[in-house]
């Protein structure tokens, strides 16, 4: 089609095979008719509540994320995962290349999380958290840890993380010899979980999702 001259961009015919095109931002037009850009992504963030998976189903029939999902007709994927037992801020999207850089350890993208442990957390322990530990996967990588308070016998932390492994908060406190009782992730990257309520969503404003694309590289 090319050689026939039957492809133009921008209202220019190419050339040659090697010329170059955007899809979605030129207009590629193949016999005068111009080729449809790519759908508009979807970019959400929930508000997950306790015992809901980060799956499209569950054999056991345990609830899912996107049954939360109300008048969302694409097929979203979260972005990383949060456990069955935590709650909070949680992304999904339509956008594989956001989704995959924004979980991706290579990015460092930080990630901050209330915690509640039971006791009283000595202020050793939370440089020993700021310093990372060793857990069997290796070293947690180091953190921001500042004390929230205590309540009923109980310490709240506020902590941040750049890496993403395996229950990786639950598995730190563990190793300084707490037990968590209760998490929320309450920040990744520049967003905030703010006001939302537990089991609700929202979409991402556009200045939002420029600003999660810049701190991993994607214009």
């Amino acid at each position: 089609m090319i050689s026939e001259g039957r492809v133009t961009v921008n209202g220019r015919v190419v050339s040659g095979p090697g010329a170059k095109a955007l899809w979605g931002v030129d207009r590629i037009k193949v016999d005068g008719q111009e080729i449809p850009g790519p759908s508009p992504r979807i970019y959400l963030m929930l508000n997950k509540p306790f015992g809901y998976l980060c799956s499209f189903s569950d054999p056991e029939g345990r609830p899912v994320v996107t049954d939360l999902l109300e008048n969302v007709p694409q097929r979203v994927y979260s972005v990383g995962r949060l456990d069955f037992d935590t709650l909070g801020l949680l992304l999904l999207t339509d956008d594989g290349d956001w989704a995959h850089r924004l979980a991706h350890p290579r990015f460092r993208v930080p990630k901050t999380y209330k915690v509640t442990v039971n006791g009283s957390i000595p202020e050793a322990i939370l440089e020993r958290l700021r310093k990372g530990v060793y857990l069997d996967d290796g070293f947690s990588g180091t953190a921001k840890v500042a004390r929230l308070g205590e309540e009923k016998g109980k310490s709240l932390v506020r902590i941040t993380v750049t890496s993403g492994r395996r229950r990786l908060i639950r598995r730190m406190f563990e190793a300084v010899g707490f037990r968590v009782v209760h998490l929320i992730r309450t920040g990744y990257g520049v967003l905030e979980l703010g006001d939302l309520k537990i089991g609700e969503y929202r979409h991402l404003e556009t200045h939002e999702v420029d600003a999660m694309k810049k701190m991993v590289g994607l214009k």
